[in-house]
């Protein structure tokens, strides 16, 4: 079998691993403030480094911008929190299953995380089952991982419940690591907000939602089946085939301006949630948008900083 890491390497250009890891270096400076840090030498400055990193003393010295530089004492654990409800066997805008997405995301963070020599750990879970696989750092450790996670995705698989999964990372990882939420891009809801607390005090937090196709636009419309995953219901003809009916074609651009209206409303909801708690999130459509997005939003959290 093909190795999922080796697929992720392949798939990421050099430049982008070059531009993604030094992003995510950001990321781990803003976990270890104030600890676990030693400092390392002076070099000069770059564009792109962080200005904060200046040191303005020694640039007036020798006349031009130097930054400090520090090496960290323990590399940081990298955590997959993975949804692996039944929700996420529906399908994604792109076409894929929805758990397909979640394994390319997994497998990027999972190769961006080992190429700078962090260690990768999965908490994935739903109503019933939990697997749990200790951060470990090596190749073959982290390919064991990714294949755990790969082998829980079921079409009747028992619901979501996020709730049961933050709690169980609560007490699974003391010590602070950067949690990566991979969820339904319904999630959370505001009934996960006291544990989504507790976690992001504890831990640097990214949530990572995999958005729903819709059924009532765009060519998915006209597909010979489709079902909902939770209840099995089938879409209708008459909202299937825009010629059934006269009037079927209207029928449908209604109902998928309602759809659009209450998917925006939804997010709108997530993404509150998510800024009252200073947790970053971002969603992506396919298994293609998985970098590029990645990558945007690590840039935007260090322009923030």
């Amino acid at each position: 079998m093909t190795s999922r890491l080796a697929l992720a390497r392949a798939r990421v250009s050099l430049p982008m691993v070059r531009r993604a890891t030094g992003l995510l270096a950001g990321r781990h400076r803003s976990v270890l403030t104030g600890h676990g840090q030693d400092f390392d030498d002076l070099r000069h400055y770059e564009i792109g480094d962080d200005v904060s990193d200046i040191d303005w003393k020694a640039s007036a010295r020798v006349g031009e911008p130097v930054i400090r530089r520090f090496a960290h004492e323990v590399s940081l654990a990298v955590v997959l929190l993975v949804d692996t409800g039944r929700a996420m066997t529906a399908t994604a805008p792109s076409g894929e299953p929805k758990h397909a997405v979640v394994d390319e995301i997994a497998a990027v963070v999972a190769h961006l995380a080992r190429v700078r020599g962090d260690r990768v750990a999965l908490l994935a879970g739903d109503a019933e089952r939990t697997v749990h696989r200790p951060a470990r750092g090596s190749a073959v450790e982290i390919e064991a991982t990714l294949r755990a996670l790969s082998s829980q995705w079921r079409p009747d698989a028992p619901p979501s419940d996020l709730d049961a999964l933050v709690a169980r990372a609560v007490r699974a990882f003391p010590r602070r690591s950067l949690m990566v939420l991979l969820t339904d891009e319904t999630n959370p809801r505001p009934e996960h907000d006291r544990l989504l607390k507790l976690l992001a005090v504890r831990h640097e937090v990214m949530v990572i939602g995999v958005e729903d196709l819709s059924p009532v636009a765009g060519p998915a419309a006209e597909a010979a089946a489709l079902l909902d995953v939770t209840s099995g219901i089938r879409l209708p003809d008459f909202l299937r085939r825009s010629g059934w009916f006269a009037g079927s074609a209207r029928l449908r651009e209604r109902l998928a301006l309602e759809a659009a209206r209450s998917v925006a409303d939804r997010r709108s909801a997530v993404d509150d949630l998510l800024a009252r708690r200073r947790i970053v999130g971002m969603r992506v459509d396919g298994s293609a948008a998985v970098l590029p997005e990645l990558v945007g939003l690590l840039g935007r959290l260090r322009h923030a900083r």
